[in-house]
């Protein structure tokens, strides 16, 4: 299931993972999130390399139960790119109405970033 994650106290959303089940039972166990990665096709508690953890304060689901908004209190960056939030790239709506007669053509150039980096990635993560 999809899981939006936002900031307890402001609801700025920070970040969309995925839940599996198991990902839902230990997030519910420990008050910890959890996520299941898709790409690495693997359980991982958030944090568990960065130290960027979310302790888990409420969670919702909608009325199909097959989607869930959780809200977190974060420590450091959401993002693994160092930001807080995973949303910290905005649509250039003007830049992109003036230049761009195809949308198929939209690219970095196209976007501006709209938050401070926390930390480098590289720092934490290693190069990869």
């Amino acid at each position: 299931m999809i899981a939006v994650v936002q900031d307890y106290e402001t609801s700025q959303v920070l970040m969309v993972a995925y839940m599996n089940k198991e990902a839902l039972t230990k997030t519910l166990k420990t008050g910890v999130a959890h996520y299941w990665s898709t790409s690495r096709n693997k359980l991982w508690l958030k944090g568990e390399s960065s130290g960027n953890t979310q302790k888990v304060k409420e969670i919702f689901t909608d009325c199909d139960m097959d989607a869930v908004v959780l809200k977190v209190e974060q420590t450091g960056a959401a993002c693994h790119e160092g930001y807080y939030s995973c949303f910290f790239r905005e649509f250039d709506v003007e830049k992109i109405n003036e230049n761009k007669t195809d949308l198929e053509d939209l690219n970095e150039d196209d976007l501006k970033i709209i938050s401070k980096r926390l930390f480098n990635p590289e720092d934490v993560y290693g190069n990869k």
